[in-house]
């Protein structure tokens, strides 16, 4: 994750003056760090080390909420950054997450948060794939296959939609189901709501894009997966899987569907059962517990393709509240993440 973006790794003397003359800076002006000013360093391409160093010495107020630490990490801003910004405290009269338990890498103390993440091992390689999320989509059809759901144009259309935020955010205010238009927040749309009665539709959730970024060329690769220190989430009340994605008329990838009130994504009651009757394309896994939310997860043989890794319930009885799904928060966060690779055609 580290190294999506240059880091200057020559200039040992240029970062170290740098570092110094923004920790100072910054300290002496009385200034107070914001998400906004983290990605203003991020998109000044300042060394990794010098951010680091300027959240954990310089008073900040960050919003650390599951929804802004996905929009934070699409903006480059690279997991020790954000691990340093967790450590700071969350934005003013956002409850800290409780925890008593410790830490055993670090000897002791209380555990920070920590967004999810996967690494995929091929032989003796190893990298870590970006934390993607779902995006949300409504139709009036069926879920009778994956291929019907790939095919059908007001599925496709509402994931290539980008729809302003207000009213979808003002729906979520008032809990109430939004009229009209399809709705983008943060990367969850929901298309076709009707205002005046709640009828059962079909919910899909995709991912843009016609393929991954990441290609792996083993055919039996393994993951590790670690979501113990997610925020606001019981680290047992889950475990990973691998799906294979539908392609979708050359504009995103199908990741599974269920059926559900029209307004079920506006409520913020956690009385729905996303996964009692979810269609999705599982592989078959070898998935090993090393502890609460840690695991490892190996693949004996993948054909070439689209697939990713996702977080499920243990039990396909758990609820959610279909306003922390369309907002990827909490438990909305672990359903609606995906970490996606491609099997190269000569994968072996």
């Amino acid at each position: 994750m580290s190294n999506r973006r240059s880091r200057w790794p020559n200039l040992i003397c240029c970062s170290s003056l740098v570092l110094l003359f923004v920790s100072g800076g910054l300290a002496q002006s009385g200034k107070t760090l914001t998400n906004a000013d983290v990605m203003e360093m991020v998109k000044k391409k300042l060394p990794e080390s010098v951010i680091v160093t300027a959240i954990k010495t310089t008073p900040g107020n960050y919003d650390t909420s599951a929804g802004e630490l996905i929009r934070l990490n699409g903006a480059g801003v690279t997991e020790n950054e954000l691990n340093a910004m967790l450590a700071v405290g969350h934005k003013e009269g956002e409850a800290r997450p409780a925890s008593t338990s410790t830490d055993a890498s670090s000897g002791g103390g209380s555990v920070k948060s920590k967004m999810p993440s996967v690494v995929v091992n091929e032989g003796k390689r190893s990298s870590e794939l970006k934390l993607e999320r779902t995006q949300l989509a409504q139709t009036k059809n069926k879920p009778t296959s994956m291929g019907s759901l790939a095919g059908d144009s007001a599925v496709t259309h509402a994931m290539q939609a980008g729809i302003n935020t207000a009213s979808w955010d003002a729906a979520m205010h008032m809990n109430s189901a939004v009229g009209g238009t399809g709705m983008l927040e943060g990367g969850s749309i929901v298309s076709g709501m009707l205002a005046h009665r709640t009828p059962t539709v079909t919910y899909v959730w995709g991912v843009s894009g016609v393929a991954s970024g990441n290609v792996v060329h083993s055919a039996s690769p393994s993951f590790d997966v670690d979501f113990s220190r997610t925020p606001g989430v019981s680290p047992d009340d889950y475990e990973p899987a691998i799906v294979k994605l539908t392609p979708a008329q050359n504009s995103c990838r199908i990741v599974g569907a269920t059926q559900a009130k029209a307004d079920a994504s506006a409520s913020a009651a956690a009385d729905w059962q996303v996964y009692s009757h979810y269609l999705e394309e599982r592989v078959t896994t070898t998935p090993q517990k090393l502890g609460a939310g840690r695991f490892k997860v190996a693949v004996s043989q993948l054909l070439p393709g689209e697939y990713g890794v996702v977080l499920r319930p243990v039990s396909k009885t758990k609820k959610f509240s279909g306003g922390d799904v369309a907002r990827g928060q909490g438990d909305g966060l672990m359903f609606d993440s995906i970490w996606t690779f491609r099997v190269a055609d000569d994968a072996q």
